[in-house]
Formats: structure tokens, C-alpha cells, sequence
């Protein structure tokens, strides 16, 4: 599996030590920045690792900042990606499994590296299930046909 990996500033350190992790799982890391903690816009990651994802580049993606809220609103303004921001097991694998949600959001400044990386794992080994969250996951992705796409305002 082909992960996509940014970060701004504030998930940095974070997005650093989860490289080892993904490739202990056997992903191979497309790492799309930053490269230090120098001030950057969290936005710019977010579009970096959504597009990849979006164009199936990678088959997932992870995208952190200080509290994964930022980079959550970002990438799901990228159409084609379904970003959820988890900070337990619990959420990650139901977004896999209800939501086939493609790319994880964390906020390094909100979760610890261990659980971060138990996130990760149930993230990257959970799968989509299917049934009856199929139609679910295709209005959402009407959605961005209704509305222009993302960042278009509504019809009136």
C-alpha cells in the first residue's frame, strides 16, 4: 500500500516517527512535507496529500497539524477524499468501515505517539464494508457533483 504523508509545522515530529511505523507495516511513504518546523499553512499539506489520494497516487493518505482539525477541513475540500479525524481505534476503523474514509487526520498536539500509531495500524488494516454504507458513501460523493464541487457554493 502507497501512503501519502504531510504535515505542517506542529505535526512534524509526529508525521517523522510515523514513517517508521508505515514502512514497519509494509506502506511505502510518499512523504509530501513539510521538512522542519518552520511556520507553514497547514492547507497546502492537506491539498498535497488529498490530490495524491484523489488521483490514486496513493491508496491512503495521513495528514496531521496541531489538532488534525485544520488539515480534516482542508482535504475534504479535495474531491474524492473522505478525511477523518480520529484520535482512537474505535473512530479509525469505522471510518474505513462505514465511511471509506481514504484519508486519516491526527492532531499531533492532541494524541500521543503510541496512540497515534495504534490509529494508524487500525487506519491502514481496517476496509470498507460495504452493504448498506455503499449508497451512504455515493451521496456524499453526489455531493461534490451537486454543488460544483468542493469549495463551489450551493445552487440556488
Amino acid at each position: 500500500m502507497r501512503v501519502a504523508l504531510g504535515s505542517d509545522h506542529a505535526g512534524f515530529a509526529l508525521k517523522e516517527s510515523l514513517k517508521e511505523t508505515l514502512r514497519a507495516l509494509g506502506a511505502e511513504v510518499d512523504d509530501l512535507g513539510t521538512h522542519d518546523e518552520t511556520s507553514v499553512d497547514y492547507v497546502d499539506y492537506a491539498r498535497r496529500v488529498g490530490e495524491e489520494v484523489a488521483r490514486g497516487a496513493a491508496e491512503r493518505g495521513i495528514a496531521i497539524c496541531g489538532t488534525g482539525i485544520g488539515m480534516s477541513i482542508a482535504a475534504n475540500k479535495v474531491a474524492g477524499v473522505r478525511a477523518a479525524l480520529c484520535h482512537e481505534g474505535y473512530s479509525a476503523r469505522h471510518s474505513r468501515e462505514h465511511n471509506d474514509a481514504n484519508v486519516l487526520c491526527l492532531g499531533a498536539r492532541v494524541i500521543g505517539k503510541e496512540l497515534a500509531v495504534e490509529v494508524v495500524r487500525v487506519f491502514l488494516s481496517s476496509g470498507f464494508s460495504g452493504g448498506r454504507h455503499r449508497h451512504r458513501v455515493e451521496k456524499i460523493a453526489a455531493l461534490e457533483d451537486s454543488t460544483g464541487g468542493p469549495g463551489s457554493p450551493a445552487p440556488r
